[in-house]
């Protein structure tokens, strides 16, 4: 089996599901991975001391918002539970503490960019949490889990490429706020160019980065999909665009196999 890619997606609230343009990119970008025999996906939205799992039972979605209309508390994503995966994952060199949690459902950072990514929901989905906000200790996670690649399991980290609800514009197409444009470009920039050392400063380096993230957990997946990605070549960008003015909604893919790293796009503000 060709060693499939490591996603980072910007998953966004429930109510982006009402976007058909997103849900299109987020399909169009699921089709295009190729062959996926289960998926494990890491959330901002559930951190813990030490790394668990879950669910391993049939157990409903876990509806972590509020404000919103009922129907977005009454959505299923109906995907298979993955019991070997957990098996697997625990076997793994690295990874021996892990502790596993039956009932604990899919959080919407994870059903979320997954309904649009692979709406059938026919795909085995294992969760796995966050041990801590260190990028480091992320990163080798990451790295741990990378022999997962070769074996037909999508890694799927789930954030947000910028994350400040308390500078959100009521308008939903809002052009970009200027803080959260220059982060932004800064990632693109970074991951572009394998400068590991930059993105793992972030805080001290990046242009308006307490702006763009007054707590770290949206960035923090994407640490998990650089280690779980070391020794990429090349890096591309299937979702872009702002959403509210200070929302971007970039998100990456990382390849293995080529000789050189593609330049840094422009941004394109949609």
């Amino acid at each position: 089996m060709d060693l499939l890619p490591v996603a980072f997606v910007s998953h966004g609230a429930p109510v982006s599901l009402d976007e058909p343009e997103w849900r299109e990119r987020l399909g169009l970008w699921g089709k295009s991975i190729g062959q996926v025999k289960a998926i494990l996906v890491v959330s901002a939205h559930w951190v813990t001391q030490r790394p668990m799992f879950g669910p391993l039972d049939r157990v409903p979605l876990i509806y972590d918002f509020w404000g919103f209309p009922d129907r977005f508390y009454k959505l299923t994503y109906p995907s298979p539970v993955s019991p070997e995966l957990g098996r697997r994952i625990a076997s793994m060199p690295g990874l021996e503490d892990l502790v596993p949690t039956p009932s604990r459902g899919l959080d919407h950072g994870m059903w979320v960019p997954l309904t649009g990514m692979f709406p059938e929901a026919i795909i085995p989905v294992l969760g796995l949490s966050l041990p801590g906000l260190s990028p480091e200790k992320l990163y080798t996670l990451g790295k741990s889990l990378a022999p997962l690649r070769e074996e037909g399991i999508l890694l799927l980290a789930s954030g947000g490429m910028t994350h400040n609800l308390g500078e959100i514009d009521p308008n939903l197409h809002a052009p970009p706020r200027s803080w959260a444009l220059s982060f932004d470009q800064w990632v693109v920039e970074q991951v572009s160019t394998g400068n590991l050392e930059s993105l793992f400063e972030f805080e001290d380096r990046a242009p308006q980065a307490r702006k763009s993230h007054p707590t770290l957990e949206h960035f923090a997946p994407l640490f998990v999909a650089l280690g779980a990605a070391e020794g990429y070549s090349r890096v591309t960008f299937p979702v872009t665009g702002f959403r509210w003015g200070s929302l971007s909604l970039r998100s990456i893919q990382f390849d293995g196999g080529d000789s050189q790293l593609e330049a840094p796009p422009k941004n394109r503000i949609e």
